[in-house]
């Protein structure tokens, strides 16, 4: 190719941010550079917010390039040119200012701010695209400077001759702040003036609320993933604003500039993990797929028992202690194929939100956290799609407006093609075998109009397992929600919510004709509620409202399969249960440093009829033998009430604009809990309402925590202490039956526990290398009461929670070599889980049995293991049919064969112990990603 091609399009790219100088004025804006307190130079980012606080300058380079780059200037006032002048004279940087005092920072590469000669007299020869790309950024920044350019005249006009409000005082302005690309609802936007120094942020609608003295206003608005914007207003009174945001700026291939950088210094709330796709993306995984719960499960304070579970253990808490919502739907099963994947399409993903302590008051019903994850709303303006294809699924998500610019539909699919590749093996027990699942999403939007905005959400997943043997397992999640939100005034907004959540499983053996069987089990829950956010100040923040849960449960049915089946029916009886609860959260901002919120939920449960329970004799244990009567009661009879406050507190003191303290203290009740034999979650796995015999697990957790933030906000650190208190744990008899049992409080006792611990946390956001690295110390102790020794373990002493695991380490690293490759790394250790083992062997009438340890006292071995991914993406040109890339993972990079579990056989008169690995071996994966 001639030398002049090859440096065409580069050359179109400088001259095309070179342009505007032509028409450049000078500017007599001038900066003072605060004294540093050391010696210590200063670094360029801390400069650029100088300027920006100070001018109207807006700086846009790549933090990664800077990130190391010394700067020593005056601190005297001078000139924004000067300044730059003295900071890169005698570098490789160059810099660029154009008429909108847009300063624009490259390496290396020369900025030309004059054409060549004779270049709008023809093209270059040779060049027939010559004007692609300068077309493309001209009309971007025009677009871009159409908006920033505009006043906005807010409210009904009342001035006076020199043009200045008459009505002195202040006035609300609110709206919504969306994506001009696709106009779905920007989430977690920050929107501030710099006087007076006032700001808010964007909520998971995309709607703020801001109240500002009536007059002129430099609104500036900043986003994750979008474009720094800012819009000039006039502010007369009350009224509506929407804003538009682009995406972030791809020819200067900068680094996403992330909103509410100090978030976690300034933010009030604790214990708070948000979870963008990016990070979902990044991590790798054992069969390539994106997976929102394998990312939870790095973060500081989250554990798993071993390999392949999705379930939670939360600061302490038991799995069935996590609230998983999807769109405020109830996930009850939250894994597929027995945990190898989660039940959520990452590309359907918008949000998630991890709460670990100080929830929210409107979140109840679970001791432990609260998982809310929020779909897309889908494209408002275009049909758009994207998918990926993996060795053992693939996924396809479709979105695109119903009508242009007011309805809008996103929907997705995800399925497995395992049952294939098994009858691909030349092992027949592998041929015989099946392991499938799929699961649909689907999500409308309607904007009735700017009042009144409707959302319907349905998902729908299925599972069927089976592994060289008779037994065949089918598990199934459904949910539904309809949500209505309206906008009362600037200040208040409600949200009016309806939703249904399933889940069921069937187990069915047909092995021999005469002994096939099915077991059922089946829970569907219904809510309703209403959700009010009311905004009086900017300081100031309320939330309340209203919701009804109404539980209904099959705890089991057992049956025939087929004519031949000679299996007699067993059922056990149907529970019912009511929910409700009234809540109050209040935030306020005392002054810059000090922010306060306080909450109470009051919650009421009711255990409904139809029912029968069991008297046993008082001061005895519950078992068949003390059996004195049985009650009965008709349908919706209220059996049992419980009902209790809830209350959420915290407080936020800030050391500085870098550090904070904060600490906070809740209670949680739980309604509901899960009986399981399994350490892990199961599609067996039975969930129990309280009643009579039952009562509700009660959790208090207090907590403080620290941070520190470093290097303009990219560099986060953080350490939070937290301890908890659980009343009415269940735990569970020798060997107790949970399955097809009429009288389940026989099998199991009554148990506290204790939950403490200590999470480190050290993270870097911005730059070519980032990722973050976590160590948490933390212990789980139980210890059961009960009047007889037959529902004491242990003696009564406290003794390890089966997911007691002290110690935890996890390191996230992603590096990103250029704009097409990324590398990912990733290791993981942690103590090894508690198990029961048996210790010696004794005989009884003859016959061997065995003496089994204390409850949890010895531990399998500990755990570890390394990952490494590549992603690969195809080139950035703008117009092209489609974008793809490619991930290359390697899970268990060291084949560790970490234990899952330990188990004994019996083998000519010696019992011997075993090791369960699920990986043995690396596993390598790929996957292929489009989207267009």
């Amino acid at each position: 190719m001639p030398q002049p091609l090859r440096i065409l399009p580069l050359f179109l790219l400088l001259t095309a941010f070179g342009l505007p100088l032509l028409a450049q004025t000078p500017t007599n804006e001038r900066v003072s550079i605060p004294a540093q307190p050391s010696p210590q130079p200063l670094r360029f980012p801390q400069v650029v917010q100088a300027v920006e606080a100070q001018t109207t300058y807006r700086f846009f380079y790549n933090p990664a390039e800077v990130d190391s780059l010394p700067v020593t200037v005056s601190t005297e006032s001078q000139s924004v040119r000067t300044l730059l002048q003295q900071i890169f004279s005698g570098s490789k940087f160059n810099y660029a200012i154009d008429a909108q005092q847009r300063v624009y920072i490259t390496l290396e590469r020369v900025i030309r701010t004059e054409l060549p000669i004779g270049f709008f007299r023809g093209g270059l020869p040779g060049t027939g695209t010559d004007t692609t790309l300068n077309d493309y950024l001209g009309q971007r920044q025009k677009k871009r400077a159409e908006p920033e350019a505009k006043t906005y005249e807010i409210g009904k006009r009342t001035t006076d001759a020199s043009d200045r409000p008459v009505r002195p005082g202040r006035a609300t302005v609110s709206g919504y702040v969306r994506n001009v690309a696709s106009g779905e609802p920007v989430v977690g936007a920050a929107l501030y003036v710099e006087s007076p120094r006032v700001g808010t942020v964007s909520d998971q609608f995309g709607f703020y609320s801001i109240t500002l003295p009536r007059g002129r206003h430099d609104l500036r608005i900043r986003s994750i993933g979008m474009k720094d914007s800012r819009r000039r207003i006039i502010l007369y009174s009350d009224d509506k604003f929407d804003i538009e945001m682009e995406d972030d700026v791809i020819a200067l291939k900068e680094v996403v500039i992330e909103a509410e950088k100090d978030r976690n210094i300034s933010g009030l709330q604790m214990g708070q993990e948000r979870i963008d796709i990016k990070s979902i993306r990044q991590v790798p995984t054992a069969l390539g797929e994106a997976d929102l719960l394998r990312v939870i499960q790095t973060l500081p304070g989250v554990k798993t028992v071993g390999e392949s579970s999705t379930g939670l253990n939360v600061r302490g808490g038991s799995t069935d202690q996590n609230l998983i919502l999807y769109n405020d739907a109830t996930i009850y099963n939250s894994s597929h194929l027995f945990g190898f994947f989660s039940a959520f399409n990452p590309d359907m993903i918008k949000s998630a939100e991890l709460y670990k302590s100080a929830m929210p008051s409107r979140f109840g019903g679970r001791l432990s956290s609260v998982l809310d994850v929020q779909t897309r709303d889908g494209n408002k303006k275009k049909l758009v799609g994207s998918g990926g294809i993996g060795l053992l699924t693939g996924r396809l998500m479709l979105e695109g407006p119903i009508l242009k610019d007011k309805t809008s539909l996103i929907a997705g699919i995800r399925s497995t093609y395992s049952d294939w590749l098994l009858r691909q093996l030349q092992n027949t027990s592998y041929q015989k075998s099946q392991a499938q699942f799929y699961d649909l999403n689907l999500h409308i939007t309607h904007e009735m109009n700017e009042r009144n905005t409707f959302y319907l959400t349905g998902y729908a997943s299925k599972d069927r397992f089976r592994l060289s043997s008779d037994t065949t397992y089918r598990y199934q999640n459904q949910t539904a929600t309809l949500k209505w939100k309206h906008v009362i005034t600037n200040k208040l907004y409600s949200v009016f919510t309806g939703s249904y959540s399933g889940y069921n499983y069937d187990v069915t053996s047909e092995k021999n004709p005469v002994n096939a069987c099915t077991l059922d089990f089946a829970i569907n829950q219904y809510q309703a509620k209403a959700d009010f956010n009311y905004y009086p100040t900017n300081q100031h923040a309320v939330d309340f409202g209203v919701s009804s849960t109404l539980y209904k449960i099959n705890p089991g049915t057992f049956g025939p399969r087929g004519s031949e089946s000679l299996i007699v029916p067993d059922v056990v009886p149907a529970e019912r249960g009511l929910e409700s609860a009234v809540y109050i959260g209040d935030r306020f901002d005392v002054s810059s440093r000090l922010s306060i919120s306080a909450g109470l939920r009051y919650s009421l449960y009711t255990f409904l009829g139809p029912a029968s329970v069991f008297q046993y004799a008082p001061g005895q244990p519950k078992t068949l033998g003390n059996i004195t009567d049985t009650l009965s009661y008709g349908k919706n009879q209220a059996i049992s009430t419980y009902q209790g406050p809830e209350y959420r507190v915290s407080i936020r003191y800030g050391l500085s604009n870098t550090a904070s303290v904060k600490a906070s203290f809740n209670r949680t009740r739980q309604y509901i809990q899960m009986l399981s034999n399994t350490t892990v979650i199961s599609p067996t796995d039975i969930w129990k309402l309280s009643d009579p015999h039952i009562k509700p697990q009660i959790g208090d957790q207090y907590a403080i925590g620290l941070y520190k933030n470093n290097r303009n906000n990219t560099i986060e650190t953080s350490v939070e202490a937290y301890y908890k208190t659980m009343q009415n744990r269940i735990d569970y008899r020798g060997g107790a039956s949970l399955i097809l049992n009429n009288h389940i409080e026989t099998d199991v006792v009554n148990a506290e526990g204790v939950a403490y611990g200590i999470e480190f946390l050290v993270k870097k956001t911005a730059g070519k290398f980032n990722g973050w690295l976590s160590y948490t110390f933390a212990r789980t102790l139980l210890r059961t009461t009960g009047p007889a020794n037959s529902e004491i373990i242990n003696d009564g002493k406290w003794y390890p929670s089966s997911y007691d695991k002290p110690h935890d380490v996890t390191l996230i690293s992603n590096y990103k070599v250029n704009r097409r490759f990324s590398l990912s790394f990733n290791f993981t250790y942690s103590t090894g889980r508690p198990i029961t083992l048996p210790v010696s062997k004794y005989y009884l009438d003859g016959a061997p049995r065995l003496l089994y340890s204390d409850r949890n006292q010895y531990r399998i071995p500990d755990y570890y293991r390394a990952d490494v991914a590549m992603n690969i993406e195809g080139n950035h040109k703008v117009k092209k049919l489609a974008h793809s890339s490619w991930t290359i993972s390697i899970y268990n990079l060291l084949g560790r064969r970490n234990a899952y579990s330990v188990y004994f056989k019996s083998e000519n008169g010696r019992v011997n112990g075993y090791q369960l690995s699920i990986f043995g071996q690396p596993i390598p994966s790929v996957t292929y990603n489009f989207r267009f």
